[in-house]
């Protein structure tokens, strides 16, 4: 069986699902998931200039108005345990948690862990962090010695 553990920020869509699920054509998927709460990571200046970016003007205004840190915690159990119960339907096995701190600590070590056969990292653009290579996937491709997939996430 084929190991990915798939880094999110908020709950999988059905497209999200369906797009994980089948990247490896027929082979059986096992799933960690990682849910990164938010807050923990993201600073809301950047992600205003993100939303400003991509034309979503209102998004960027009201950044400030989300639940961060140790209140953003269980909306992500919540997301979580959608996204888990949404990948056992599509027939794959799947385990997760939300990450308490340091994420690419605690990624590194649910790869060697677990044996994991790549790291799928599904999110939406952040485009400042991701030009300065300060994202997710581009740290983790230094940190967890197995192939890192960068995915942007789908909206419903």
């Amino acid at each position: 069986m084929f190991t990915s553990v798939l880094m999110i920020e908020k709950p999988l869509t059905a497209a999200d699902v369906e797009f994980v699920t089948t990247l490896h054509g027929d082979e059986q998927v096992s799933f960690v998931v990682l849910m990164q709460p938010r807050g923990d990571q993201a600073d809301v200046l950047l992600r205003a200039i993100d939303d400003v970016a991509l034309g979503e003007l209102d998004e960027a205004v009201h950044e400030g108005d989300e639940p961060e840190g140790d209140d953003a915690r269980p909306i992500a159990e919540k997301g979580l345990a959608v996204s888990l119960t949404a990948l056992r339907a599509a027939g794959s096995e799947a385990v997760g948690r939300v990450v308490e701190k340091h994420p690419l600590d605690l990624l590194k070590s649910v790869v060697e862990e677990t044996g994991a056969d790549e790291v799928i990292v599904l999110t939406a653009p952040h485009y400042v962090e991701e030009f300065f290579h300060r994202d997710w996937a581009s740290r983790a491709r230094h940190k967890v010695g197995v192939p890192v997939l960068k995915l942007f996430s789908h909206s419903e």
